[in-house]
């Protein structure tokens, strides 16, 4: 535990550490007696001039004791504006002093806040994808594993989407990557502006977005929120005065029957894509596709076909 007295590893006190105002005060104290001193010395003078002052008008012969008093009164006048000199030099330097402190102790703030300030975003790269600034799998997942855990004690389901563009490639073969990149910001805008409160959307590579769906309340509604989804995908946008339409895939998986974990969910959610991607005719659940069936030992075979239709990496 650090002391009240203790200095930061870079010799500047701590916030919550008073300065070094005892000095400061005691000078002070000293500053005050020395003017009080000056201010008696200066009324007694005062007082032993005007009564020689009396004496003389009177004709009254200066005695020799009157004039000793008047000089030791000028003494210690004399000797008390010396010590006030000395007391204030000491305090200017201990105002100095603290103003040099405070210095430093801004400087040290604010290089603290730059450092958080460069945490943060170091937490926030790690987690979000540089092109679109959505969550990123390792955000996705971890949200996912979480949903999970709720959904578990509560009993309740949720949806898990898996969204393709379709003939992304293209795009950046025709236009560039830097248009492919505004049509994946876009892309991102556009999931971001239909999802409900508590749901995530995240970029997991490529053309590749993902879907968390909570509290899922039955096969109608995911489907036509996947369909609503589809359809804002689909409007036209500008790019550059050139107009770029963009077509997208979803394969659905919901929790839990189609999966408990994680893993298992994205899993069939992308097989379910695959099939949205051949059938052409709109979002897929995974327990719809003729080959999966609902049963147990069904749903437990992995299916991972073959996707020559997609591509790694468009950033």
């Amino acid at each position: 535990m650090i002391s009240d007295t203790e200095e930061s590893p870079a010799g500047v006190p701590r916030k919550d550490t008073p300065y070094e105002t005892v000095p400061l005060i005691r000078t002070l104290d000293q500053s005050k007696q020395v003017q009080d001193k000056v201010e008696q010395a200066a009324s007694d003078l005062s007082s032993v001039n005007a009564v020689l002052k009396d004496e003389i008008a009177n004709g009254v012969p200066l005695a020799e004791h009157a004039l000793s008093q008047n000089q030791a009164v000028e003494v210690k006048v004399q000797e008390a504006a010396e010590e006030l000199v000395d007391v204030n030099a000491a305090l200017s330097n201990e105002i100095d002093e603290r103003h040099r402190l405070e210095n430093a102790l801004s400087r040290s703030d604010a290089a603290l806040c730059e450092g958080q300030a460069e945490g943060r975003m170091a937490r926030y790269s790690a987690l979000h994808d540089a092109v679109t600034g959505l969550p990123n799998l390792t955000l996705f997942h971890d949200r996912l594993r979480n949903a999970l855990a709720q959904a578990e004690r509560h009993s309740w389901q949720l949806a898990v989407m898996f969204i393709d563009l379709d003939e992304f490639k293209s795009v950046n073969d025709t236009h560039g990557h830097d248009v492919g990149d505004r049509v994946l910001q876009i892309v991102g805008q556009r999931l971001q502006s239909v999802v409900r409160s508590g749901d995530t959307i995240g970029r997991r590579s490529g053309d590749e977005f993902l879907f968390l769906m909570l509290e899922a309340k039955d096969d109608a509604s995911v489907e036509a929120f996947a369909e609503r989804i589809v359809s804002r995908i689909a409007e036209a946008s500008e790019i550059d005065g050139l107009e770029h339409k963009v077509k997208a895939s979803v394969g659905i998986a919901i929790y839990p029957e189609d999966g408990r974990s994680a893993q298992e969910l994205l899993k069939k959610a992308d097989v379910a894509m695959y099939a949205a991607k051949q059938q052409k005719q709109g979002p897929v659940l995974y327990r719809r596709i003729p080959h999966t069936g609902t049963s147990a030992a069904s749903a437990s075979q992995p299916t991972t076909p073959a996707r020559t239709l997609r591509r790694t990496g468009a950033a």
